[in-house]
């Protein structure tokens, strides 16, 4: 049975969700509400809830003026967001969940589910929640840095330090620069919606490529990197990595 804490200076949206909660969370058996981050201090003090459902974006103190007022903490964080696009670059990027408002019911549901299966390494989590502030003040989404979770723990990134990544079945194998190497347990199409718009593109269904280390198109099917590694280039991405390259001095 969990208990669950929901800051958001909005009424209506701490009502919708304590509805959403009450309705369709069986797990969560008791809900309480802040509506800026000194409420939410003090409840954290009191009510200590195992979930915490928090606004990024809130007037004089927000989400992560939370997070540092925080020295540790034992509730896992599930992060709400109206669109903020920003916000939810800098989430994805630190491996953590969110909910778009307005929260749907089967989203919610499937957000908590997670937080179920990986409750145990919550304690883990917060070098997570403290590269998500780190990203969340980044001038710009170039300096977010990506979390990558593998077996020996999680280590963080720049994107211009990835060189590539490989499908391993379900896993991805990150290939850095200075021949540095980490498998990470989420697929190649997880970090594909993540990277694609810092500069990666999928050439092949397993492999994403960051397109500042290509150096050079060979023959029809394979680009050469500047690591020397060639890379396998599916039929149909062909164009899509000539558009990419275009205006370079790529062959």
């Amino acid at each position: 049975m969990l208990k669950a804490l929901l800051v958001d200076d909005e009424e209506k949206a701490r009502e919708i969700l304590q509805f959403h909660l009450q309705n369709f969370i069986p797990e969560i058996t008791a809900v309480e509400m802040a509506s800026s981050v000194p409420e939410a201090l003090q409840a954290i003090k009191s009510f200590k809830p195992d979930l915490l459902f928090l606004d990024i974006v809130m007037p004089q103190q927000d989400g992560f003026d939370l997070l540092d007022a925080l020295d540790e903490w034992d509730f896992d964080i599930i992060f709400t967001t109206a669109h903020d696009q920003f916000a939810i670059k800098a989430i994805r990027f630190s491996a953590l969940d969110y909910l778009l408002k307005p929260i749907d019911p089967d989203e919610l549901k499937a957000a908590v589910d997670r937080h179920l299966l990986n409750r145990k390494e919550e304690s883990k989590k917060q070098e997570l929640y403290r590269n998500f502030v780190d990203n969340l003040r980044a001038p710009l989404e170039t300096e977010f840095k990506l979390a990558i979770p593998t077996a020996d723990g999680t280590y963080f990134f720049k994107t211009p330090d990835i060189i590539r990544c490989q499908a391993d079945s379900n896993y991805t194998v990150f290939h850095l620069s200075g021949k540095r190497k980490f498998v990470s347990s989420k697929t190649l199409g997880e970090y594909e919606a993540i990277l694609q718009t810092q500069g990666f593109l999928r050439v092949h269904k397993s492999h994403l490529v960051n397109l500042s280390f290509i150096d050079n198109f060979l023959g029809k099917d394979y680009i050469r990197l500047l690591d020397n590694t060639e890379i396998e280039v599916a039929r149909r991405r062909k164009d899509d990595v000539r558009a990419a390259l275009q205006g370079r001095n790529v062959n």
